[in-house]
């Protein structure tokens, strides 16, 4: 075969580090779909539907750091888009290609399937601009250098891109890149750096007390290591908010637990609220992780590194790229720490439980002990997510929510592409029951490829966050009862999952002691009381209940 644009594409994935295409078949992209299949290096990866393979991605992404999503024109990428806006808005780099009608069909305004029927093949890729930093219409004279384009632009801002590839034009010709795919990093002006240096060393040499509180896109913009480097140099007392958990050594000094604005525990929000300095590196206040915006942090009170600009006070210093803006910080603290308290505070225990029944509280201390190091855990929206914030994670864990998109069902998928990401590592799912009916056929995919991730399906009866809010016995809220420890079973022929339906704790513990190496797909459907929520979420859903009843 000669070497054609799919082949100059799958080349150009493979050295962003994507070695998995996640999608759904159709007419448009299956010529392409023949050089997937053919890569060395890029494996196929089939998607019960495109919402899915879009979750998938954004999974596989938060734990290699970009992903591919394949999808047909219109009613493939339509599917998707829930999915692709959720890795905007959270900013993960998923290159989303649409394989569309051939190019002379478009030229000429056919009236073909997957379309309006009006001859504009544009209408998608209008709207994909919504959702994505970079978008090209691909044609023989444009595609090497577009696809280039889109994927340093994708990259570089940790956010997904578009490409629309007819299918023609994927098997046109191309030249193999004879040179690698370069994204150098940013680097701020010297005397923008300069100004920062002596503006934070003023700061923190008058701060008689430092915090550090970090979120997620310390972990986006790659400075797990170096902000653990900083802590370990100069211990603080440091903080996730809910979307950056899993950043920290939660078992190291310092580390206080997640800072939650008012709904946080009372030794975490006055350790990070009442400290002269607090150090914000990648955080977003949003509301449902402030519970409504009830943080108490000035702009005096505050130094905030985002990607590319830092303030001190009211002072923003443009154009300075995070990394660089820790690593100034870093090494100033280590200066000055010897005039700051050490920090013993550790976070706070759970909640204990004194009733004896499988409740919210003895299902997460059973939860807690059952973590170990190096798993991946991800949390649905909902109680499973809030229950989840008050754990202490193991070293080398990785923690996956979607607490800003928040689209319930997406944890399902994203495991099975975490999964796909790491089959070395343990993925523990904890996922409600209206979430699971949502997205639940990607369990047979997990089958299909042997995964063995442990899922708690958390059976609460019904949308549980939503009654909290709102409605608490509308039927509304209710979802319809299944039978949900036969699923695997339904969902895959050849299936070897082991599931159980646990009522009380001491049959969870016993379930739990039954995973063992997890060598096949676990399911633990846990029954828990209807209306019981974590303490955490209780005081969001109060909040999110009255803003959502006020007037303007």
């Amino acid at each position: 075969m000669r070497y054609c644009v799919a082949d100059y594409l799958l080349d150009r994935l493979t050295e962003c580090g994507i070695a998995h295409l996640f999608g759904v078949p159709g007419d448009y992209n299956l010529q392409f779909l023949d050089n997937v299949i053919a890569h060395e290096s890029v494996a196929w990866v089939g998607c019960a539907n495109e919402l899915n393979a879009a979750y998938a991605a954004d999974g596989y992404a938060r734990c290699s750091g970009a992903a591919a999503l394949l999808t047909t024109f219109g009613v493939g990428e339509l599917s998707a888009v829930n999915g692709i806006a959720g890795s905007y808005a959270e900013y993960l780099p998923v290159i989303h290609v649409v394989g569309s009608p051939r190019l002379a069909a478009q030229q000429r305004g056919e009236l073909m399937h997957h379309t309006l029927g009006d001859g504009d093949f544009n209408h998608f890729a209008r709207m994909a601009r919504e959702v994505t930093v970079s978008q090209a219409a691909l044609t023989p004279e444009n595609a090497c250098y577009e696809i280039d384009r889109v994927l340093k632009e994708s990259l570089s801002n940790r956010r997904p891109g578009y490409l629309l590839l007819p299918s023609d034009v994927a098997m046109a010709p191309a030249t193999a890149p004879d040179s690698p795919l370069e994204i150098h990093p940013a680097f701020g002006e010297t005397a923008v750096l300069d100004e920062f240096r002596r503006a934070a060393q003023a700061r923190l040499s008058e701060s008689r007390s430092v915090a550090l509180l970090a979120d997620f896109l310390a972990l986006r913009y790659g400075q797990q290591k170096a902000l653990q480097q900083w802590m370990d140099d100069t211990p603080l007392p440091h903080a996730t908010l809910l979307m950056g958990k899993g950043l920290f050594d939660e078992g190291q000094q310092g580390f206080i637990g997640t800072y939650s604005g008012a709904a946080s525990e009372k030794g975490i929000r006055v350790a990070i609220e009442e400290a002269e300095l607090v150090v914000c590196v990648g955080v977003k206040f949003t509301d449902t992780i402030t519970a409504g915006f009830t943080q108490k942090l000035t702009l005096q009170q505050t130094i905030d590194i985002q990607p590319n600009a830092t303030r001190i006070g009211e002072r923003w210093f443009s154009g300075l790229p995070m990394a660089q803006a820790v690593e100034v910080l870093h090494q100033l603290c280590k200066r000055q720490v010897s005039h700051w308290p050490v920090p013993d505070q550790k976070p706070p225990a759970l909640p204990t439980c004194e009733s004896g029944r499988l409740d919210q509280h003895a299902f997460w201390q059973s939860i807690q002990k059952f973590l170990r190091p190096g798993d991946i855990i991800l949390a649905d929206q909902g109680t499973a997510a809030f229950g989840a914030a008050t754990l202490t994670l193991p070293a080398g864990s990785t923690f996956i929510a979607q607490p800003l998109w928040g689209s319930i069902g997406y944890t399902l998928p994203a495991a099975f592409g975490a999964q796909t990401a790491c089959p070395n590592r343990r993925v523990v799912l904890l996922v409600g029951d209206g979430s699971a009916q949502l997205t639940i056929q990607e369990l047979g995919s997990m089958q299909r490829d042997k995964q063995t991730p442990v899922i708690f399906l958390l059976n609460n009866d019904g949308y549980t966050v939503e009654r909290a809010i709102h409605g608490a016995e509308q039927r509304y809220n209710d979802i319809a009862p299944w039978n949900w420890t036969q699923l695997p079973q339904a969902l895959h022929l050849n299936c070897e999952a082991q599931c159980w339906r646990v009522t009380e704790t001491v049959q969870l513990e016993e379930a739990m002691a039954k995973t063992g190496g997890a060598e096949r797909l676990t399911l633990i459907e846990v029954v828990l009381p209807k209306q019981d929520v974590p303490e955490l979420l209780q005081a969001v859903t109060t909040s999110l209940a009255r803003r959502n009843a006020q007037e303007d």
